[in-house]
């Protein structure tokens, strides 16, 4: 029995890489045009959310979304949630309607049809490089005064420790806010690592639940008040994962 299980996960498992791949490659040619300017990445995230509700769905999550404010139109905003899953890429551009230009992690560029986009499409840094860090952080900043927002995942990566709730945040993402007086949207993913972790024979089809926070405005406070906005903004995620909202 505990073989069939192994065995059906793994086909499972199989099955969302080919979700993640089939699609670009279905798209593969509105895709390069997409890509080949920014002034054409409204358009691309359209895209990015309908290859986001095919794996979602395909996998057999279902959505539940709990929101106390939603982002509006023409204002640029600092999305900000916990990370315990490749599942949370998704679910951020399933949530999220607004266009939003993600800060993330250089070595999924490796993987492949889907690394070539996130190559062209995301702001890009090698955590452990602290010339990647700058280089990625000076991106965004341009981007930032173009008027667009940014999604970044605060804890750095996914911890090892299985353990840990939550990790600590880096302070990339408050200082970016601080610096362009923009809100900081925080978000709770309760149940990604419960249904699809980096643990390979894990994992299921089921729940998906979200909350988004109360935005907490930026409007007056200075660089000197990043650590404070770093841990109330933790403080927030953190309570509700420890005392989930009813859904």
């Amino acid at each position: 029995m505990r073989i069939l299980k192994s065995a059906a996960i793994l086909l499972w498992r199989i099955w969302f890489y080919i979700l993640l791949v089939v699609p670009i490659v279905i798209m593969l040619p509105v895709l390069i045009v997409l890509t080949s300017a920014e002034r054409f990445y409204p358009q691309f995230f359209i895209c990015a959310r309908i290859w986001a509700k095919i794996i979602i769905f395909g996998m057999g999550f279902s959505v539940k979304t709990l929101a106390e404010q939603l982002p509006e139109k023409h204002k640029s905003y600092m999305f900000v949630a916990n990370h315990t899953s490749m599942l949370d890429i998704m679910l951020m551009l399933y949530v999220i309607k607004r266009p939003f230009i993600f800060l993330g992690k250089k070595e999924l560029v490796k993987i492949p049809v889907f690394g070539f986009f996130y190559r062209r499409t995301c702001i890009l840094v090698d955590r452990n490089n602290q010339r990647s860090r700058k280089e990625a952080f000076t991106e965004a900043q341009r981007r930032l005064e173009q008027q667009n927002s940014i999604c970044i995942f605060p804890e750095g990566g996914v911890p090892d420790d299985l353990s840990i709730v939550l990790d600590t945040f880096k302070d990339g993402a408050f200082r970016l806010a601080l610096e362009h007086q923009i809100p900081i949207v925080p978000l709770t993913f309760h149940d990604t690592k419960k249904r699809f972790s980096y643990k390979f024979f894990t994992g299921g089809p089921g729940k998906l639940r979200v909350k988004i926070h109360k935005f907490i405005c930026t409007e007056g406070m200075e660089l000197k008040d990043r650590r404070m906005l770093k841990e109330r903004t933790r403080k927030v995620i953190l309570d509700e994962l420890q005392s989930p909202s009813v859904y």
